[in-house]
């Protein structure tokens, strides 16, 4: 990797997790499983040569002969117009297929061993979609072999509320492993090992990336610190008591979780017994964005 790579993965993190209270992570039970999916098997590897489509402008340079060099536009139906060639059907064709079929076709009629060059000077012809928690948002221009990376320096990096998830779908084909989605979770603003083989997953036209935004639970009451506290994948109600500096010495073992279902509106209110889960009597509820953990005083 370039030197000043881990830096720029840094400024791209910026606004992810971190500065808020943070819930402990929760103690693996069994095998331990990843918050999220890792990158699909070849997933990082360099993705394919830009292919140019209607809207690519080019740079054609023929050396020595400056007066057949152009800048053409790659039309709808695919062609552009050139010198002495005419038209070229050029959609499909990454550049370095273009400067070779040019060559061909001007050594073949009209030049004796011709010297041409062809670059994409501006990209307009694929695109992504970036929505979601980053600071410029919509749709970012695909450029050679584009990372993720790339896409999200353009939309500015992450914003304070976003989570760290990044969900990519793929709409036209899919993932190495037949997977039309690609789920990744960064750690936060120093980039981990992990984080920067993320940054690397290669992108094709159409893909949707979307930065997901943190969620929270309450705990109040009788707890140490009350607060609201970023829900991480896997947190329980004893998980979040803790979180929250645990319980005073007036709080009680039997918490209330109030949880509002998002589509009906309907509240509904769960019981917990932190004793309990603790002997590993009961359960230990998984909460939900929102939730609410009151924690009442004891009656003496």
């Amino acid at each position: 990797m370039k030197q000043g790579w881990p830096l720029l993965a840094a400024l791209v993190l910026l606004g992810s997790p971190g500065g808020a209270q943070e819930l402990p992570k929760p103690e693996p039970r069994g095998p331990a499983v990843p918050a999220s999916a890792p990158p699909a098997e070849g997933a990082a590897a360099p993705g394919p040569e830009y292919l140019v489509g209607p809207g690519d402008v080019l740079q054609v340079t023929v050396f020595g002969n400056e007066d057949i060099s152009r800048t053409p536009t790659v039309q709808p139906n695919g062609i552009i117009a050139l010198p002495l060639l005419g038209d070229v059907a050029v959609a499909g064709l990454s550049a370095s297929e273009i400067q070779r079929k040019l060559t061909a076709l001007l050594a073949r009629d009209f030049l004796v061993n011709p010297q041409v060059e062809v670059k994409v000077k501006e990209y307009l012809s694929q695109f992504v979609s970036v929505v979601g928690e980053v600071n410029t948002p919509g749709r970012k221009p695909l450029r050679g072999r584009t990372r993720l990376f790339d896409v999200l320096i353009e939309a500015g990096g992450f914003t304070p509320r976003a989570s760290g998830e990044v969900t990519i779908t793929r709409r036209d084909g899919t993932f190495d492993g037949g997977a039309a989605t690609l789920k990744l979770r960064f750690s936060g603003a120093s980039p981990s090992p992990q984080d920067l083989v993320n940054l690397e997953v290669p992108l094709r036209n159409g893909d949707l990336i979307n930065a997901s935004p943190k969620y929270y639970v309450t705990v109040e009451g009788e707890v140490v610190r009350p607060g609201r506290y970023p829900l991480e994948e896997g947190t329980t109600v004893s998980i979040a008591v803790v979180a929250a500096g645990g319980l005073t010495r007036f709080g009680k073992n039997d918490v209330k979780i109030r949880r509002v279902d998002a589509e009906t509106g309907k509240t509904e209110i769960l019981e917990a017994d932190l004793k309990a889960i603790r002997n590993g009597k009961d359960p230990d509820l998984v909460l939900r964005s929102n939730d609410v953990i009151t924690v009442p005083r004891k009656l003496f």
